[in-house]
């Protein structure tokens, strides 16, 4: 006797197209937030551009145009480093958003291979002892090396969002840093 039936395994299927559909929506939702920022930010760059163009056409000498393009330093590094930032928080937050759902699916899999090993543990025949102790050990070494490597992969996004921030910090300093040497000279 087969411990799923047709109904089960329908339902099964279902619920893992649901998920995959549901994953897939958070992934284009990531994409077209991304999509979004690149887009301001051409038509932030645009304006400014032409902005630029124009104050140093309207400059009278030498001094004033030279004026005007040490003055585009910090601002075009400043921007650099927030859109990084914000390209890094899309893409932090839809992969929190994909681990949650995947880890949430994976604990209903994990539950009902459980209930699947119980049944099966329940109506085995005499004898069949040395298969289940090595059915139950398996599924508790799976678990065992999911939450390792659920643990390791929280710690490598940590590592990697300090990163990130450090690295900002640091640009953002240099930015700040060139500024004043480039109107000097």
């Amino acid at each position: 006797m087969s411990p799923f039936t047709p109904d089960q395994f329908a339902a099964v299927q279902k619920s893992n197209l649901n998920h995959l559909f549901a994953l897939t929506n958070m992934a284009f939702d990531g994409f077209q937030k991304l999509t979004e920022l690149n887009l301001q930010a051409a038509r932030t760059t645009l304006a400014e551009g032409q902005e630029n163009v124009q104050a140093v056409l309207a400059g009278k000498d030498l001094r004033e145009v030279f004026a005007v393009q040490s003055n585009l330093g910090q601002p075009a590094a400043e921007k650099a480093v927030a859109y990084a930032r914000n390209v890094y928080e899309i893409a932090s937050n839809t992969q929190a958003e994909l681990s949650r759902a995947v880890e949430a699916q994976y604990e209903q899999h994990n539950r009902n291979v459980q209930a699947f090993v119980d049944t099966f543990v329940k109506n085995a025949p005499a004898g069949s002892e040395a298969l289940t102790a090595l059915l139950q050990s398996s599924v508790a070494a799976a678990s065992s090396t999911y939450q390792s490597l659920q643990s390791v992969a929280k710690q490598t996004a940590e590592v990697a969002k300090t990163n990130f921030a450090t690295t900002a910090a640091a640009a953002n300093g240099a930015a700040q840093q060139a500024a004043p040497r480039a109107s000097k000279q």
